[in-house]
């Protein structure tokens, strides 16, 4: 039964990544999506990802994930990862997940999720062609969430994450979460075959339509203290 649930799991995230990957037409309103929830983890202050944690991070992977199904539950998500240059914040680099599982879960469940890369070591991960597998060579926890937890924050791990579904807000652990990169997404956004690592480096210039995401993160500290 386990040999069989970890195929589905495989195939399913192979799935996604494929579909996510030939709807290219869509790249932008990722990009977009991506700074849209950002501004809704900052809408409440009390809930939000503290800014000490924003201002230390050293990047940013911002998805939304749809779970659905009936006994056999799937889910699959896009969304897009920069990263902290010293020119401020790169382009985005395309990445999806996906997975299968067992349940009784009926319908569909919207999911949206910042993970905050902590170390040089996380943003390295998601600089490499290959899947990066949350708990595996990164540590992950829950982050720490309002502005009661804004003083004296230190990682405790790698990878925080957060997460927010049907307005609410919380941050939450996603040990064994596989993340893979979407090279096909990349390259039709850039215009030529590209790596996520000259991406996240800032060694591709960011396209115009990036400017909304990295102009809401840079003032993400100043809208946080309204």
């Amino acid at each position: 039964m386990k040999a069989i649930w970890v195929l589905i799991s495989m195939l399913a995230f192979s799935t996604a990544l494929a579909v996510s990957s030939a709807s290219a037409e869509g790249l932008q309103d990722d990009v977009d999506q991506a700074a849209t929830i950002i501004a809704r983890f900052r809408a409440v202050p009390e809930k939000a990802i503290p800014e000490a944690v924003l201002k230390d991070a050293k990047g940013l992977a911002i998805m939304t994930v749809i779970k659905a199904g009936f006994v056999v539950s799937g889910r699959g998500g896009k969304g897009v990862v920069v990263a902290r240059t010293r020119n401020g914040w790169s382009g985005p680099s395309f990445i999806g997940t996906g997975g299968a599982g067992f349940g009784f879960q009926i319908g569909a469940e919207v999911t949206e999720f910042v993970i905050v890369l902590n170390t040089d070591a996380a943003v390295k991960a998601f600089s490499q062609d290959a899947n990066v597998v949350l708990g595996g060579g990164l540590s992950v926890a829950a982050g720490p969430i309002g502005r009661t937890a804004e003083a004296g924050i230190m990682p405790v791990a790698a990878v925080y994450t957060y997460s927010q579904s049907q307005g609410l807000f919380a941050g939450i652990a996603l040990e064994g979460a596989v993340i893979g990169v979407r090279n096909d997404a990349n390259a039709e956004y850039y215009g030529r075959a590209v790596t996520p690592g000259e991406i996240l480096s800032g060694k591709i210039r960011p396209p115009a339509g990036a400017n909304r995401l990295s102009q809401t993160l840079a003032r993400y500290k100043e809208l946080a203290r309204n």
